[in-house]
């Protein structure tokens, strides 16, 4: 089966700090040095695409958890970015957002650039059914056998606001793509 490809540990880093006082301005400059602390996730599932259909087959151990799926119509599905899985591109901090280099530099936190020092993506899936251990979607951008990290039902309300703001040239380049499309 395929998820015996997937059956590898990934090893995230995180940074914790270990100062004892909140940060402000007037302990700054007295910020100790942060540790390492590894953390171990295993894919639950892989990425299946065909022609006519894309999927999200989990391990079969993973399939009671899908109890109750079917009745949401979205999914966040949270993947690993195993194509850009090099030292160099984890290295990578600041990009031209969407490649675009009229786009500004900006930290790839403030992106959703795959390159990035832990390379968890995450998509919005529209869910087309739920059978057995296998939750058929509408499309993701994940390539086919892209492991599969953990899926979360979409809540409306719950995962979205409408205070929400975001940079002039997204907005500028939303507007640019709309307009190609017509």
């Amino acid at each position: 089966m395929r998820f015996a490809l997937f059956t590898f540990i990934l090893l995230l880093s995180a940074s914790l700090g270990n100062s004892a006082e909140p940060l402000n301005s007037a302990t700054a400059d007295v910020v100790q040095e942060p540790h390492s602390q590894s953390f171990v996730v295993r894919p639950i599932g892989h990425v299946e695409k065909t022609e006519d259909c894309t999927r999200i087959v989990l391990a079969k151990e993973y399939e009671p958890g899908l109890l109750g799926l079917d009745g949401y119509s979205h999914l966040l599905m949270f993947w690993w970015f195993d194509k850009n899985d090099t030292p160099q591109k984890r290295s990578i901090l600041q990009v031209h957002p969407m490649g675009n280099r009229e786009n500004p530099l900006t930290g790839v936190f403030a992106t959703r650039s795959p390159v990035r020092p832990n390379l968890i993506a995450l998509t919005l899936c529209k869910i087309v059914a739920v059978k057995g251990n296998v939750v058929e979607i509408e499309s993701t951008d994940a390539f086919d056998g892209t492991p599969v990290l953990d899926i979360k039902p979409f809540i409306p309300g719950y995962d979205s606001t409408e205070e929400a703001s975001v940079p002039k040239w997204l907005v500028e380049g939303r507007k640019k793509r709309r307009q190609q499309a017509k």
